[in-house]
């Protein structure tokens, strides 16, 4: 599970005194509560969704094919993600972080909110608003959790962010049992009226505990000139008029399909961080050193890519093998397939305490893995985790139900391999990042999801009945596998790349 940490210096911290949330600033439990309920909504929306897509008309879902459901919540995923990117630069320039989380919040809500009205276009328009909303929200939150301390050497800071983070997993895993039982078992709708529901208590506890929040949160740090906005202005006009065009001559032709929305915006989430990372390398600013170090961390952007390539499909093919083809009882004990998304955030509670103690350990022994090994561990074990897949897959043919600790123990490994990836990439990004891009890389890392994302959707649209299949499944594991093993062979080329940075 992605998560955004932001380690900002030079804030200034909430006000001191007066009651205190597990011995750390009144704010953090203003911000605990208000992103477990948003991820509550976020994750309790994603368990249905794909199920929801893929459902008979008759059974009230929209009767997509497998393929063509699995390739929209990949490219809503990916979107997420890269609406986080310019959700930072509005905090930046235009709101703050408290402003901009603040609208980000009521988006989501209204984006749950329709899609409880059961139709078709109010559904999509409802995922939109909560991509919008969701990439205002996931850029700032964390941002506001470190104005609550006195700059990065605070001692309560990192444990701040523990607490935080057990926020983000507490939410997710309890989202799937309440909103999936009712959305899969009650009615659709009312499960994703639901997570409304739930992100409106998180909007209620966020605008009740704002006066903890610390006064540089309201702080726009680099306010827009008259002159930039207006720029901007004619941009976003300019674009929005080209689609509004584009998508219009489309309609009128009555060609129209959900493949006229998936494509292009699979193409733009492979094209942007692509784009991206060459005007960096283009950029004259940047001395000898932090090319290099820039062309290292597109190494470790590539594996991010294929990695969350892999791991984000649990919302999407597995979530369809968990419905189609796996036992939903175990121990005499019958419950909804969206349960399985709990999986992730419960074995992260639990292991993630144990991979903290375990770095330590083998660094005081002088055996901790580099950077560039603890990568490949996560390509291997993601990887790994498909060719398990592609075994539960063989053992599902002929219609047979496969029993559900199959996908327990896929989802025990690719926690495993996130433990391994995600948390050094957070790390990484940051060392790597040249002095002219520091605030922008963190975004720029959460890319990779939207890259690694959108060529799941793509693949999804390619090989379309054959999604799901045991040699699609084999095909992914092997290249994540390959690309593992790649990044061994040429760590010191890697480590090499990186200078000073180990």
């Amino acid at each position: 599970m992605a998560s955004t940490t932001t380690l900002d210096a030079g804030t200034t911290p909430a006000p001191p005194g007066g009651k205190t949330f597990f011995g750390h600033p009144r704010g953090l439990a203003t911000l605990f509560m208000t992103e477990m309920w948003e991820r509550f909504s976020f994750y309790g929306m994603r368990a249905l969704l794909v199920i929801y897509l893929v459902a008979s008309t008759h059974d009230g879902g929209l009767g997509y094919k497998a393929a063509v459901g699995a390739a929209i919540v990949s490219v809503y995923n990916a979107m997420v993600y890269l609406f986080a990117l310019p959700g930072g630069w509005i905090a930046d320039r235009f709101w703050g972080p408290r402003k901009t989380v603040a609208v980000g919040g009521v988006i989501i809500m209204i984006g749950h909110f329709l899609l409880a009205v059961p139709a078709t276009v109010s559904f999509f328009v409802g995922l939109v608003f909560i991509a919008v909303g969701s990439g205002l929200l996931k850029a700032n939150i964390s941002t506001m959790v470190g104005h609550l301390y006195d700059g990065p050497n605070d001692p309560r800071r990192d444990g701040g962010f523990t607490v935080f983070y057990m926020g983000i997993n507490l939410g997710a895993f309890a989202a799937p049992l309440v909103i999936g039982t009712v959305g899969q078992k009650v009615d659709w709708h009312l499960g994703f009226a639901l997570a409304g529901v739930g992100m409106a208590l998180g909007l209620a506890q966020y605008f009740l505990g704002t006066r903890h929040l610390a006064a540089q949160s309201s702080v726009a740090t680099s306010p827009i000139t008259p002159a930039e906005k207006t720029a901007v202005l004619r941009k976003v006009a300019l674009w929005l008029g080209i689609a509004v065009v584009f998508y219009g001559a489309v309609l009128a032709s009555g060609s129209f399909g959900i493949s006229w929305v998936i494509w292009p915006l699979s193409v733009a989430g492979i094209a942007i961080p692509a784009l991206y990372f060459a005007r960096m390398k283009k950029d004259k600013d940047l001395d000898a050193d932090e090319q290099s170090k820039m062309s290292g961390f597109i190494w470790f952007f590539i594996a991010a890519a294929v990695f969350w390539m892999i791991y984000d499909q649990s919302s999407s093919t597995l979530s369809i093998f968990a419905t189609d083809s796996t036992s939903s009882t175990l121990l005499g004990f019958n419950f909804p397939s969206s349960w399985f998304q709990s999986l992730n955030p419960l074995y992260i509670m639990a292991l993630a305490p144990v991979f903290a103690w375990l770095w330590v350990w083998l660094a005081r022994r002088m055996k901790n893995p580099s950077t560039t090994m603890k990568f490949a561990i996560g390509l291997l074990m993601i990887g790994a985790s498909f060719l398990v897949m592609m075994l539960a897959m063989a053992a599902a043919s002929g219609g047979v139900k496969v029993s559900p600790l199959w996908l327990a123990m896929v989802y025990l490994v690719q926690t495993v391999g996130e433990l391994a990836l995600s948390p050094v990439g957070l790390s990484v990004t940051t060392k790597l990042a040249p002095a002219k891009y520091a605030s922008q890389m963190m975004g720029v890392w959460f890319l990779a999801v939207t890259a690694g994302d959108c060529v799941a959707a793509v693949m999804q649209l390619l090989v379309g009945d054959a999604t799901g299949s045991t040699w699609y499944f084999a095909a992914e594991g092997v290249a994540a596998i390959v690309a593992g093993f790649a990044l061994v062979m040429y760590r010191k080329n890697v480590i090499k790349l990186m200078g000073n940075v180990h």
